[in-house]
């Protein structure tokens, strides 16, 4: 067996592996290349492989060298997945949902477009096999590798495996809280009578939060799977650790839901907002054209082109039609304002 010595681990050295580790039992690890990956035998301790699902160097490993079975190898390899867990002879074929920041680690300034993203794995007594999609970067991975690096890390794959489940919930608070806030800037801004910017926001955000609960109803279903298992590496305290992890995404599943409601009474108060602001704006165009009724009567009546119009030779009749028109307009304004329209 080889000594394992707690060194920095390089991300991304081979083409599709993202890390390879051994990790020594006492919660650190040793960097495997391709090469040494591929000698390992199962009494050298605990591997943790981590690939690039959509990598052909990576698809090919899975399929040729990783000794699992087809339906494994497939289900690993699939595109379009949503969270569930299946157990196979002694090991879990697992599919969950983790936060990514699409931007690399190595430029934390440009971790802006922050989802949910497939990580599909392979858990057994001995070896752990992970896969995420090139140009995404699980944070919860990336925690639990540098914590390995440090000699505080997972000591057994059910802990490992309960870590990252820990670890993946842990990761969606960040995500609801700028929701929540976001919900409470879009209250305030229709409270103000700024609705001309709400409307797109409210629509991606209740878009988001569908798309949200999609994935993470069926991911509790999968922890709650993980946490009944009978494998035998799942000691009692993975599973207790599972049963609090699944309780907080229940807890968040909720927060959810109360995020969705909450959009959707906001949707019914723009929409009132804009049906009164339409209303008010009818209202006043419909003064406005009362107002120049008057005028516009008297006008049409003395600008007809015909004979015998009244005061064609008189001197004041200019003086005496503005006048009227100027009493008549005033009493139109009295009038409306009397009855609510202004």
């Amino acid at each position: 067996m080889e000594t394992p010595v707690t060194s920095k681990v390089s991300y991304g050295a081979e083409p599709g592996l993202r890390f390879a580790l051994l990790l020594d039992g006492c919660g650190g690890c040793t960097q495997l290349d391709i090469a040494r990956a591929r000698r390992w035998k199962p009494d050298d301790g605990i591997i943790w492989l981590h690939f690039e699902r959509d990598h052909a160097a990576a698809a090919d490993w899975i399929n040729r060298e990783s000794g699992l079975d087809s339906f494994v190898t497939e289900a690993l390899l699939e595109e379009e997945t949503r969270p569930r867990v299946e157990p196979v002879a002694d090991g879990l074929l697992i599919i969950l949902r983790g936060v990514c920041a699409t931007a690399p680690e190595e430029e934390p300034e440009k971790q802006t477009d922050i989802d949910l993203v497939p990580l599909h794995m392979w858990v057994d007594v001995n070896k752990v096999i992970s896969l995420r999609d090139s140009g995404h970067y699980i944070t919860a991975l990336r925690d639990i590798r540098r914590a390995l690096e440090k000699g505080k890390g997972p000591h057994r794959t059910g802990d490992l495996l309960a870590l990252i489940g820990d670890k993946l919930v842990r990761d969606l608070e960040p995500v609801l809280d700028a929701m929540d806030e976001e919900v409470d800037e879009l209250d305030e801004m229709i409270f103000h009578g700024e609705a001309s910017e709400v409307r797109q926001r409210l629509k991606l955000l209740r878009r988001r939060s569908v798309q949200l609960r999609r994935y993470l109803a069926p991911q509790r279903d999968a922890l709650n799977r993980i946490e009944h298992d009978d494998a035998p590496w799942l000691l009692e305290r993975d599973k207790l650790r599972m049963r609090e992890v699944i309780d907080k995404l229940m807890r968040f599943i909720e927060y959810l839901d109360a995020i969705r409601d909450r959009t959707g009474i906001l949707h019914d108060d723009l929409s009132t907002v804009i049906s009164e602001r339409i209303a008010r704006n009818s209202n006043r165009l419909a003064a406005l054209a009362a107002l120049l009724l008057p005028p516009s009567v008297v006008a049409g009546l003395f600008g007809m082109n015909v004979g015998g119009i009244p005061g064609v030779n008189d001197t004041w009749a200019f003086v005496i039609i503005v006048m009227f028109v100027t009493i008549t307009s005033i009493a139109t304004l009295w009038l409306l304002r009397r009855i609510g329209w202004l």
